[in-house]
């Protein structure tokens, strides 16, 4: 049985560090350092949170020919449980790229294969892994699986994490914990401030809001106050895996009981180690550099 269930976006991600500036128009650029990965916000939340001792189940997109490889050697070697996934080697599979350096990062690639020409390349959530799990997280890209997932998981009252939804989806109304990163927010309310997103977010559902768009980390809950940290100040080498870092610091709270206060500082530290690595993937943050920089 695992400890957390994680239903979402599953890819293999091809990662460049570039030496020196970021990319200039019309000249070369050196690599210092490439890799080929696992990755996609279940993907790589999953490799962090077995990173710290949790037992995890994925499920989410199809997984392709050519990433299903490199898909099952790196997640048997870390005894994530994959036995739900269904590989389809009708389709290539979904892979991105992402560049670093200086301080810029650029991403880009084909995860929108998931869902071309009508085709739906995701599956419906197994109700024996949730009712099983202790705790979930659900990716809101997959329509009526992300939906399948959030009823089972009310229904068998499993406290799960999401992300980047709206105030007006039942996938945030009946979440645990719900997260709204900046490039969720840009999508989701255009034009609205971080502060104007987590009052509709707050007045909609009973979970834990957490908005980490802008300079400070805001959170709370319907009725309550609205609370503010400061992220932690470290001296980052790559952020692509910042928000999954955050959102397996969130899992990884809900799993252990935290209170509110206790789970924002903890995921917060989680992505602030994370971000200081790369790949951070086959090296994710542990448990005690994680609670050194809560200290």
């Amino acid at each position: 049985m695992a400890e957390a269930y994680l239903y979402g976006m599953i890819t293999a991600t091809n990662s460049f560090l570039v030496k020196g500036d970021f990319l200039v128009p019309d000249s070369y650029s050196e690599l210092s350092e490439k890799y080929r990965l696992p990755g996609g916000e279940t993907g790589a939340c999953a490799t962090i949170l077995a990173g710290l001792g949790v037992d995890v189940k994925i499920d989410g997109n199809h997984i392709g020919k050519n990433v299903a490889s490199l898909i099952k050697k790196f997640y048997e070697e870390r005894n994530i449980d994959i036995s739900s996934l269904c590989f389809d080697l009708n389709y290539e599979g979904l892979e991105d790229y992402v560049v670093i350096g200086s301080g810029s990062t650029a991403a880009f690639g084909t995860t929108n294969d998931f869902h071309r020409n009508g085709e739906k390349r995701w599956n419906i959530p197994k109700e024996g892994d949730i009712a099983s799990c202790k705790v979930a997280a659900i990716d809101p890209y997959f329509e009526d699986g992300t939906e399948a997932a959030a009823e089972l998981c009310n229904f068998y009252g499993k406290p799960y994490v999401t992300v980047d939804c709206r105030h007006d989806e039942y996938v945030f109304r009946h979440a645990s914990v719900t997260i709204i990163s900046g490039s969720g927010l840009k999508r989701k309310y255009p034009g609205k401030t971080p502060e104007e997103a987590y009052e509709l977010l707050t007045e909609n559902g009973e979970g834990l809001v957490i908005m980490t768009a802008g300079d400070n980390i805001i959170y709370g809950r319907r009725g309550g106050e609205m609370n503010t940290r400061i992220p932690f100040t470290v001296d980052p080498v790559c952020t692509v895996n910042a928000d999954d870092a955050f959102k397996a610091g969130c899992i990884y709270g809900l799993l252990k009981g935290m209170s509110d206060d206790e789970l924002v500082c903890f995921a917060a530290a989680c992505a602030a180690v994370a971000v200081t690595k790369f790949p951070s993937v086959t090296n994710p943050p542990k448990l005690e550099e994680i609670t050194a920089l809560e200290k």
